[in-house]
């Protein structure tokens, strides 16, 4: 868990403390975005006096591996137990993260009990599955993603609201044709952690150093990255099931592993420029975190990165990613990234986002 801090919401905020349920496929001992996205959300919110509950896929006895992605387990047949937390719980405000089996059991139970609930789309799990078929039949991979849009837009349409990142991911669903009210949650950094610093690791590697880090799955488009002409050394943090593959495939790239917190951020201080390939994000907490560590990005202008790179001193958008990070690095002002970061994403606003959202 995250270390405790003193909150910043509002005192005089106008809604009530509520009893918060918040059900989520992904959860501990997970780590991804949304892990950590429901972490300082429920820092925040307790802090300010909510009773929150989270509930994964850890609290039930029967689970198993995603397919293709062993570290991700899925609860078996949750229905039955689940409907028992919810009730014993009792909560005032129930929340939807995720799609799997977890949410879906959760939708049922609140729209068979008429318990008002909130969503988030947190996964573009249309363009997921896109690139997954493509990969063994790609004629079929259109058809599968518009199956996936539809199955999206029915699972979020009963909700009160659906909580959403930026306004390009806003847009796409629109053009989805989603109808559920949209309501913007954003995301913070702690900035106690990530902030500019000395450059202590990776003394003997060539400069400049390219940074990624995220999961490494077929989604992120990481080959994108590995394959770009460059200088210099490339960085991979980071774990997931194509780690082997793309070691095997890219030897001269350094893959560290998964890395948390203060030795995370140094991994980011120890960089010239962190590199986005992925299209298929709707946000990127790893793209603030470098952001607020003085990091320039590259990146793709897709949805996530478009909302959060909007000005020339935090990097470049192209669709050469080597041309994009070798212009970033021209823009050397660190603190200014540093500052930007701490005026425009606070996991407090996001609190205050979430709240708002259940009173919709």
């Amino acid at each position: 868990m995250i270390a405790r801090r003193k909150s910043h919401l509002l005192t005089d905020r106008p809604y009530p403390n509520m009893k918060i349920l918040i059900i989520s496929d992904a959860w501990h001992p997970q780590l991804n975005g949304v892990v950590r996205t429901y972490e300082y959300l429920m820092e925040e919110l307790i802090q300010a006096g909510h009773d929150v509950r989270v509930i994964g896929p850890a609290d039930f006895p029967v689970v198993m591996p995603m397919p293709g992605y062993g570290e991700i387990k899925l609860a078996l047949f949750p229905h039955r137990r689940l409907r028992a937390l919810v009730k014993e719980f009792a909560p005032d405000h129930l929340h939807i993260a995720t799609e799997g089996p977890l949410g879906s059991a959760a939708r049922r139970i609140a729209l068979s009990t008429a318990l008002d609930f909130t969503t988030s789309y947190h996964t573009h799990f249309p363009d997921y599955v896109a690139k997954r078929i493509n990969k063994i039949c790609p004629p079929l991979s259109g058809f599968f993603r518009r199956r996936a849009i539809a199955m999206m837009r029915r699972f979020h349409a009963p909700a009160r609201a659906l909580l959403i990142a930026t306004p390009s991911l806003e847009a796409e669903l629109t053009s989805w044709h989603f109808t559920t009210p949209m309501v913007r949650l954003t995301r913070g950094v702690d900035m106690d952690v990530f902030k500019p610093g000395p450059q202590t690791l990776f003394p003997d590697l060539p400069r400049p150093i390219a940074l990624y880090v995220g999961r490494i799955a077929i989604e992120k488009s990481i080959e994108d990255f590995l394959d770009m002409d460059w200088p210099g050394s490339k960085v991979v943090v980071g774990h997931g099931p194509d780690v082997d593959m793309l070691k095997k495939k890219y030897p001269t790239a350094l893959f560290t592993g998964k890395k948390t917190g203060t030795d995370l951020a140094d991994h980011y201080r120890a960089a010239d420029v962190f590199v986005f390939p992925s299209r298929t994000d709707t946000f990127g907490i790893v793209l603030i975190e470098a952001l607020a560590c003085g990091l320039p990005v590259a990146a793709y202008n897709v949805t996530g990165p478009k909302d959060i790179i909007t000005a020339d001193f935090l990097g470049v958008l192209d669709e050469n990613l080597s041309n994009a990070a070798l212009q970033a690095m021209a823009h050397t002002d660190a603190a200014a990234r540093f500052d930007h970061i701490k005026t425009h994403y606070t996991w407090a606003e996001a609190a205050r986002q979430f709240i708002a959202a259940a009173h919709h």
